[in-house]
C-alpha cells in the first residue's frame, strides 16, 4: 500500500459542502434573531432572508441527494460497527495522548465509523426533522385553522427549535474535530481542492493514474 493524492471530492462535492454551510451559517445568524438571542437587523427581514435560503437549501439538498444515489456516493454514509470503539476511544483519549489516527482512510471509505454515523443520524433524523417542521411552520395557514391547531403549532415550532440547536452542536464538534490531528488546514484542505491522501495498492493506483485523479506527494 502506498499514500498518494487522489481526487476523491468532486466540483459538485465542494460546491455543495461550502453552500451548505454558508446557507447554515445565515441560518443559525437569523433563527437567533427570531428566536430573541440578538437584536442585529429587522426581525421582518430576518423571517424573510431565513425563509429564502432555507428554501434554497432544500432545493440544494435535492439535487445533492439526487446526486448521491446516481454517483453511489450515499454508501459513504452507512455506518458500520467495525472499527467505531477504536475511532470514539480516539477522539475521547488517544488523540490528547498524540496517537495516531486509527482508521486508514480509503476512497470507497473516507469516513471513518463514527463519522459515518454521525452524518447518517444528521441526514436520516435531524435533516427531516427540521425540513418537516419548518415546512409545517411555513404553511400553517393551510392546516391550523382548528382548535388543535395552536398546540400544534407550539409542537412543531418546538420541534424545529431542537432539531436546530442539535445541528449546531454537530457543527460544533465538526469544527472542533478539524482543529485535532494534523491540523485545521490539513484536514479543510481537501475539501478545497478536491485531493486527499488515500492508501493504495499498485492496482489502484495505476487505476486512478489512469483517470488523471493522482498528484503527488510533494505538491
Amino acid at each position: 500500500m502506498a499514500e498518494r493524492y487522489v481526487k476523491v471530492y468532486t466540483r459538485f462535492n465542494r460546491v455543495w459542502h461550502w453552500s451548505q454551510m454558508v446557507s447554515i451559517m445565515a441560518l443559525f445568524f437569523t433563527g437567533a434573531r427570531l428566536l430573541g438571542l440578538h437584536q442585529i437587523g429587522p426581525f421582518g427581514l430576518a423571517v424573510t432572508v431565513h425563509t429564502v435560503v432555507a428554501l434554497a437549501l432544500l432545493v440544494l439538498w435535492v439535487f445533492a441527494t439526487f446526486w448521491l444515489f446516481t454517483t453511489e456516493g450515499w454508501k459513504q454514509f452507512i455506518p458500520r460497527l467495525t472499527g467505531f470503539v477504536e475511532v470514539a476511544r480516539f477522539y475521547a483519549y488517544g488523540v490528547f495522548k498524540g496517537e495516531e489516527h486509527p482508521y486508514v482512510k480509503r476512497f470507497d471509505r473516507r469516513h471513518n465509523p463514527l463519522q459515518a454515523g454521525a452524518y447518517f443520524a444528521l441526514k436520516m433524523v435531524l435533516f427531516p426533522a427540521i425540513w418537516i417542521s419548518g415546512i409545517a411552520y411555513l404553511t400553517y395557514g393551510l392546516w391550523g385553522a382548528n382548535d388543535l391547531g395552536a398546540g400544534a403549532l407550539t409542537l412543531v415550532a418546538n420541534i424545529h427549535m431542537l432539531a436546530a440547536f442539535a445541528v449546531a452542536s454537530f457543527v460544533v464538534v465538526h469544527i472542533y474535530l478539524l482543529t485535532i490531528g494534523h491540523g485545521f488546514r490539513q484536514h479543510v484542505q481537501p475539501m478545497v481542492t478536491g485531493y486527499d491522501k488515500i492508501d493504495l495498492c499498485p492496482e489502484g493506483e495505476a487505476y486512478f493514474e489512469k483517470l488523471g485523479k493522482l498528484k503527488p506527494l510533494e505538491e
